[in-house]
């Protein structure tokens, strides 16, 4: 199991980093770190997508902390991801291409789905982990009714999950939890409020310790 899987897994949150600026996605990972949080996503719609990911995976070359690459569409931006040290890809859609390149060079993906089909179809071309999206339009059923008849396929809602329904999609069997702005909100990223994002990620990722201990 590569070790972005491991990280992904044992803590149960993938911080999800959108639209911040090198300086702010830096001061952001050093809190998530500093917090507990293993695995950071940057989606590569952000500006300056590849050094801001070519830096972070310097920094953080030697540490428990696996930085991945967010909204890769296609072969070409994750093969771009890879070469800046991207650790796992993760899409909003299946696109074969992209899990054929996490594939061929060991890096693990994490594939959109919105139904069992293309659960089925993302996992059999050799996606790691089916990323549940959006969360909340779908709903924690969604993810239970999906988890009954295909429960080999590791489940990882993402889109609008917080503090407040993230038990639910762990109840539902969630592996993991992608999150967004329930977790580094723009308003305190802005404003350098650090310490409102590190009692959101030890709070999420208490919570998320109830399960991922017992799965």
């Amino acid at each position: 199991m590569a070790t972005a899987e491991r990280l992904i897994r044992e803590t149960g949150i993938v911080s999800v980093l959108r639209g911040f600026s090198a300086s702010e996605t830096r001061a952001v990972t050093e809190t998530l770190d500093r917090a507990g949080v293993r695995a950071v996503e940057v989606t590569a719609n952000t500006p300056e997508f590849v050094p801001i990911l070519d830096g972070l995976s310097s920094t953080y070359a030697d540490a428990e902390l696996s930085i991945g690459a967010g909204t890769v569409l296609d072969r070409e931006t994750a093969i771009a991801a890879i070469r800046a040290g991207a650790e796992f890809l993760v899409t909003p859609t299946f696109d074969a291409g992209v899990v054929e390149a996490g594939n061929a060079r060991g890096v693990p993906t994490v594939v959109g789905i919105a139904t069992p089909t293309e659960a089925a179809e993302a996992f059999e071309a050799g996606a790691t982990m089916c990323k549940v999206f959006p969360a909340t339009s779908l709903g924690p059923e969604f993810v239970s009714a999906v988890g009954g008849p295909l429960p080999q396929i590791p489940l990882v809602p993402t889109g609008g999950v917080n503090e407040d329904n993230a038990r639910e999609f762990f109840e539902a069997g969630a592996v993991a939890l992608g999150i967004g702005s329930g977790l580094t909100p723009t308003q305190a990223v802005e404003a350098g409020d650090f310490e409102e994002i590190f009692e959101r990620a030890t709070a999420l990722l208490e919570l998320a310790e109830e399960y991922t201990t017992t799965r």
